[in-house]
């Protein structure tokens, strides 16, 4: 039993370390044509009867004009308990979306993840379509896109993906997405987005993610925020949970 409720606690203290990854406020999007910076940082460490470390890093980038936006978004988590790892997952994203018209767009991305501990040494990611503006103005945003990408993964252990064991595991995906953006008041902000990843290669199996998180403002640079991050994989290989969710808080610093 003490074993368990031990476990539980370090489990828990490691998603709550992990928490400003996952809760990030938006850097600021304003149309001049300057880039401008977001970076959320937190570190742990206890000794006595539960040894323990944890790190975390976030970073984001964007440069936002009247017709195009380009965006940088940078993650790390490690946390470390009793001889045991709990988190090990890095990432690091692009994405660059043109104005076509006043209403249509185009988008390009690229991403690259790293997840020790769900077995996957890297997964390489890239995508490209058009999307539509279905409202744009100072208060909301509301967007949907569609295109086509391409993902590759390879694993830490070979593991059993579509019918056959494998080292490594490519395919192509359709990429579908919404996301809005709302200003509910002057200090208050409201951010969502959910993206499906149909697979082309294994009919039937997809990826999924879906994020949010609210953002008030205490100070011109400093946000309080609080986010809801889930991730699903159809199929992650043997072993693997096909859903990860956490509801997180955090605190951001913005460098305009």
């Amino acid at each position: 039993m003490l074993s368990t409720r031990l476990s539980l606690r370090h489990a828990t203290m490691a998603a709550l370390l992990a928490a400003p990854l996952l809760a990030s406020a938006q850097v600021t999007l304003k149309p001049d044509n300057k880039w401008r910076y977001l970076f959320t940082a937190g570190a742990n460490a206890a000794t006595g009867n539960n040894e323990s470390v944890a790190l975390n890093l976030t970073g984001e980038a964007a440069r936002v004009s009247a017709i195009d936006k380009w965006t940088f978004l940078g993650q790390g988590a490690y946390a470390h308990s009793d001889g045991e790892t709990q988190t090990e997952r890095f990432a690091l994203g692009t994405q660059y979306t043109r104005d076509l018209t006043p209403v249509w767009f185009g988008f390009g991305s690229a991403d690259g993840l790293r997840d020790k501990l769900a077995n996957l040494s890297s997964r390489l990611s890239v995508a490209s379509g058009v999307g539509y503006h279905v409202v744009k103005n100072d208060l909301t945003t509301f967007d949907v896109s569609g295109g086509l990408g391409y993902s590759r993964d390879r694993f830490i252990e070979p593991t059993e993906i579509d019918g056959s064991v494998r080292d490594g595991y490519g395919r192509l995906e359709l990429v579908l997405a919404e996301e809005s953006n709302h200003k509910l008041t002057q200090t208050t902000s409201l951010r969502q987005r959910l993206a499906l990843y149909p697979n082309l290669r294994d009919t039937g199996e997809y990826r999924a993610s879906f994020d949010t998180n609210v953002t008030v403002a205490m100070t011109q640079s400093m946000n309080l925020t609080a986010g809801l991050s889930v991730r699903y994989n159809s199929d992650p290989g043997a072993g693997v949970k096909k859903t990860d969710a956490m509801f997180v808080t955090g605190v951001s610093f913005r460098f305009d």
